[in-house]
């Protein structure tokens, strides 16, 4: 199985630190979540991988091979990039051919067929797309590359509900057909967390968990009730989080809940309120 490795990774802007000292695991025929809240590493992670920026330390590899000016090993991953690389004054038709340049994989019929989907005229030059269809584009591209990993950066920007729904299902049927390894780089949690079965999380350019994401969902637990009773309940535990709303107090702890009071509510977090608890840090993702 092919994997993309990324060992102690720093990246530095003048005294701003992008990255700080990150590793992690990417295998082939695994869905990921890369998670976390705008400008917390998520795209500087991928565009070091990817060579689009260079790492002050560290290293990324492919298969023991190191990706940094390795076209043959790049060639093995398509990444979809927020920021739109190709000149505006192409039409996408042209786009598909330039990009089956360099992918060997290209599906040109795959591709056309997906712009009928999403109703994209392959003639449009890409000055005359909107920002969602601009995302459309990125996305038909991407999916159609043949390459071994996808890399989706903010994927379903400016799209609206229809075309967001579409994207997820044409996803997940190209991972069946094709087994590929795919990265879903987002801030949008709650709506990605059906589909990834692995996580990386990363917040202020520092990993904050990684694994699968049932493990991640297991390793704790949230409480809910009065103040005195979730506070005395809490002593001699691992609380990661705690917050008061009222008279209400939510806690949420690291293990397995064990002799909890009928007092207090137990639940199982989701991928969001996780994060949430794990950075401490509530609105917009």
């Amino acid at each position: 199985m092919s994997v993309i490795k990324i060992d102690n990774v720093t990246k530095k802007y003048g005294k701003n630190i992008a990255l700080d000292n990150v590793s992690a695991e990417i295998e082939n025929g695994r869905i990921y979540g890369l998670l976390g809240r705008n400008g917390a590493g998520k795209s500087t992670m991928l565009n070091i991988i990817t060579n689009r920026v260079f790492a002050t330390s560290g290293v990324c590899t492919l298969d023991g091979e190191k990706l940094l000016d390795n076209d043959k090993a790049l060639s093995h991953i398509y990444a979809m990039n927020e920021a739109v690389t190709m000149p505006l004054s192409m039409t996408f038709k042209r786009c598909m051919n330039v990009t089956a340049d360099f992918y060997k994989n290209f599906d040109k019929d795959y591709a056309f067929s997906l712009a009928e989907k999403f109703r994209l005229d392959p003639k449009k030059r890409l000055s005359a797309l909107s920002t969602g269809y601009l995302t459309i584009a990125k996305i038909i591209l991407t999916l159609s590359s043949g390459a071994d990993f996808l890399f989706f950066d903010e994927p379903v920007l400016g799209l609206d509900a229809n075309h967001r729904d579409l994207f997820y299902r044409l996803l997940v049927e190209r991972f069946a057909d094709q087994n590929c390894g795919i990265v879903i780089s987002t801030h949008l949690i709650e709506e990605c967390q059906a589909l990834v079965e692995n996580v990386i999380m990363i917040n202020k350019g520092k990993i904050i968990a990684a694994g699968a994401t049932d493990d991640i969902l297991s390793q704790g637990y949230s409480i809910t009730g009065a103040e005195r009773i979730v506070t005395d309940y809490c002593r001699d535990k691992t609380v990661l989080s705690q917050r008061k709303m009222g008279t209400i107090c939510s806690a949420y702890l690291k293990g397995k809940p064990e002799n909890v009071p009928d007092s207090l509510e137990v639940s199982r977090p989701d991928l969001q309120q996780v994060f949430i608890n794990l950075t401490g840090e509530e609105g917009e993702q």
